[in-house]
């Protein structure tokens, strides 16, 4: 199965793109696709084996669900492996540069919406992670 890949690059130092990318304090500023929906709470365990619970819910109230997943292998300030709660993989890597602190996403699609589609969410939840962290350097 083939992977879909998005990234961005965030002009920030990849201690600080790190610490907002895992500190559960700060996933609740960015972890949503569109400006409708919230991450009212989430739960970090940072350790190989640990898990993250990211509430994933419409402002409205009127759908929530919890998104999930186990560390597998991590490298502090470099990249994440993770089995996503249905049993997809997914890895981030946190890269710098001269322009800041690339941030890349590879992750298995799911069989429910087309990829472009999958590829289309998950960037504007990048999109909305590099606006916070440039925000709050």
């Amino acid at each position: 199965m083939a992977f879909i890949t998005i990234e961005s690059t965030i002009n920030a130092p990849i201690a600080s793109v790190w610490e907002k990318w895992t500190s559960p304090e700060h996933v609740q500023h960015w972890n949503f696709a569109s400006p409708d929906w919230h991450c009212p709470s989430a739960k970090t365990d940072l350790q190989v084996g640990g898990e993250f619970h990211y509430e994933m819910a419409a402002r409205d109230g009127s759908m929530s669900f919890d998104f999930w997943g186990t560390f597998k292998e991590i490298e502090e300030q470099k990249s994440l492996d993770i089995l996503i709660g249905d049993g997809r993989k997914m890895k981030v890597t946190f890269t710098s540069t001269e322009m800041g602190t690339k941030v890349t996403e590879q992750f298995e699609p799911e069989n429910q919406n087309p990829e472009d589609m999958q590829q289309a969410g998950w960037q504007m939840i990048l999109d909305n992670f590099k606006s916070y962290a440039e925000s709050t350097i």
